[in-house]
C-alpha cells in the first residue's frame, strides 16, 4: 500500500515540478526586464529549487563519448554484449583509426567491473569505467530495475547474482583466453564467491580479482549500516522494507525493496550534509555560479536516482551477509543453474591474485572488512596477495574523484600488470605486457606524489 501511496504523490507533484521549472527559466531569463532585480532573482532561485526537490530523477546515462589512449582520443561505443533478465552486461568498445593506437587497443587487458546492486544504478561507477577505459577493454554488469522485470521472467535470488557473475566472467574467457575481475562495495561478497566456485569445479578462473570497500566480514568495524542490518531481524526486514510494484510498471506484484525507501535511508545518514548542499545550491542560483549549480546537478541526478531491487536477492544479502556471516563461517551453499547446491570455499582459489582495496574514512564498509578475504583465501600465494589502505578516502573516493584517478586506479594498473600479461593470445603476449606497463608507467608519471603517498601502505598480506 506504502508503494502506491507514494506513486500517487509523485504523479500528483510531477505537473507542479515541471512548472517550478518553467517558473525558474521565466524568472530568470536574461530578456525579462525585471530580471535583474534581487527579489525576482530569489524567486527564480527559489523555484528552482523546488523543481530540483520535486522531480522524479530517471536512469543517467553513462555518456562517455571519447577517452585518451595515450595522446589519442578514441571514439567510445556503448553495447550491450549478453541480455539477462535482471542485468546486462555492457561493452564499452574503443575504436581508432590511429593504426598504431588500434594495435594498442587489441593488446590491452579486458577487466569485468561487476557494479552494485544495493539501490544506485551502474552509472554511479562512471568515472571508474571512464578512467580504466585508458588502459582496459572495459565490460561492465547494468543491473535493471526490479520494477520493470516482469514476473514472467521469473525470481531472483543471490544466487542468481553469484552465477551472472559466472557467466560473465566465461563470455569474457570465451573471447580473450581470460580476464581481469573488479569487484566495488556490495559485489564484492557474491563475486568472491563465484570465483571460489569456479576454483572448486576445476575452471579456469580470473588471472586477477580486485575487491574495492566491500563487507566481506561485516563484523569488522561496522559502520552505521553494518549496525541497522545486524540488530534488526529477518522478519522485521520483511514486514517494514517489502513491497509489491503498482499496476502502472512492467513488474507489477513482484515483491521488491523499493528504490524510495533506500533513497530516504540514505538521506537520513547525513541529513544535515544533504540539506545544506540544497541551501548551496540555492546561494550559488543567486550568485550565478553555474559551475557549483551544474556540479550539483550532475551529483543529484546521480545520487536520486534508485532503483528497485527483488525482495528475495535483497532478504537472502541481508541473512547471508549480515547476519549469518555465511562466507566467513564457511557454511554458505550456493545453488547453480542445474539448482545443485555447491559450497563456497575460498580457500580452493589458488591461481587467481587478489587485491583489496579499502578507504581509510569508509563509512559504509569498515577498516578492515574488504582486507578479511586475505583470511579466507589461504592458498594465494602471499606474493600474489596485496591489500591497499587509500589515505583520507571515503567509501565512494576508492572508485571515484581524484584519489581514485590519481591513486587507485595507477595500483590497480601495476597490479594487473604482475598478475595478468599472459591474458593476451600468444602472439600477442609481449606486446600486451608493453602495452599495459606504458599504460601503467603514464598512470603513475601523472601522479608520483600520490602513488608515493600510497607506496608505503601497500603490503603484501602474508598467511598466518
Amino acid at each position: 500500500m506504502l508503494y502506491q501511496i507514494y506513486e500517487t504523490q509523485r504523479s500528483i507533484m510531477e505537473p507542479f515540478s515541471d512548472l517550478a521549472q518553467a517558473a525558474a527559466k521565466m524568472y530568470s531569463n536574461p530578456n525579462n526586464p525585471i530580471g535583474h532585480s534581487p527579489l525576482v532573482q530569489r524567486v527564480a532561485a527559489g523555484y528552482g529549487l523546488m523543481h530540483r526537490l520535486g522531480k522524479d530523477y530517471v536512469k543517467p546515462e553513462f555518456g562517455i563519448r571519447t577517452v585518451n589512449v595515450g595522446k589519442v582520443e578514441v571514439a567510445i561505443h556503448e553495447r550491450v554484449e549478453v541480455a539477462k533478465a535482471f542485468c546486462e552486461l555492457r561493452r564499452f568498445k574503443r575504436f581508432s583509426d590511429d593504426p598504431a593506437t588500434l594495435q594498442l587497443l587489441k593488446s590491452q587487458p579486458p577487466v569485468l567491473i561487476v557494479a552494485p546492486l544495493s539501490g544506485h544504478y551502474a552509472t554511479l561507477l562512471r568515472d571508474t569505467v571512464r578512467t580504466m577505459l585508458q588502459g582496459h577493454k572495459v565490460y561492465i554488469t547494468d543491473w535493471k530495475n526490479a520494477r520493470l522485470v516482469p514476473l514472467s521472467d521469473g525470481e531472483f535470488h543471490l544466487d542468481d547474482y553469484v552465477n551472472y557473475v559466472q557467466e560473465f566472467i566465461r563470455h569474457l574467457q570465451g573471447i580473450y583466453g581470460n580476464c581481469h575481475v573488479i569487484s566495488v562495495c556490495q559485489p564484492t561478497v557474491p563475486v568472491l564467491a563465484a570465483v571460489s566456485l569456479m576454483a572448486s569445479r576445476g575452471e579456469k578462473t580470473p588471472l586477477t580479482m580486485t575487491m574495492m570497500g566491500g563487507p566481506i566480514d561485516a563484523r569488522k568495524s561496522p559502520t552505521a549500516v553494518n549496525n541497522l542490518a545486524m540488530n534488526k531481524s529477518f522478519a522485521w526486514f520483511e514486514n517494514n522494507v517489502i513491497y509489491r510494484v503498482p499496476a502502472n510498471f512492467p513488474g507489477v506484484g513482484r515483491r521488491v525493496y523499493p528504490g524510495f525507501l533506500q533513497h530516504t535511508g540514505f538521506v537520513a545518514m547525513n541529513p544535515d550534509r544533504h540539506a545544506s548542499n540544497h541551501y548551496d545550491y540555492f546561494k550559488d542560483l543567486l550568485k550565478g555560479d553555474d559551475a557549483s549549480t551544474e556540479a550539483h546537478r550532475k551529483f543529484y541526478d546521480e545520487y536520486n536516482a534508485v532503483l528497485d531491487m527483488d525482495a528475495d536477492y535483497y532478504l537472502e544479502t541481508i541473512q547471508t551477509v549480515f547476519q549469518d556471516y555465511k562466507l566467513v563461517h564457511g557454511t554458505w551453499e550456493v545453488k547453480n543453474p542445474k539448482g545443485k547446491a555447491e559450497l563456497v570455499r575460498p580457500q580452493d582459489i589458488k591461481t587467481t591474485s587478489m587485491l583489496t582495496i579499502e578507504g581509510e574514512l569508509d563509512d559504509i564498509s569498515g577498516s578492515g572488512q574488504t582486507a578479511a578475504a586475505h583470511g579466507l583465501c589461504s592458498s594465494i600465494k602471499p606474493n600474489n596477495r596485496q591489500h591497499l589502505e587509500v589515505e583520507g578516502a571515503g567509501h565512494y573516493g576508492i572508485f571515484s574523484g581524484r584519489r581514485w584517478r590519481d591513486i587507485v586506479y595507477p595500483q590497480i594498473c601495476k597490479f594487473i600488470l604482475a598478475h595478468g600479461a599472459e591474458v593476451a593470445r600468444p602472439a600477442r603476449k609481449v606486446a600486451a605486457k608493453t602495452a599495459v606497463k606504458a599504460v601503467a608507467k603514464a598512470a603513475v608519471k601523472a601522479a608520483p606524489k600520490a602513488a608515493g603517498r600510497v607506496a608505503a601502505k601497500k603490503t603484501p598480506t602474508r598467511r598466518k
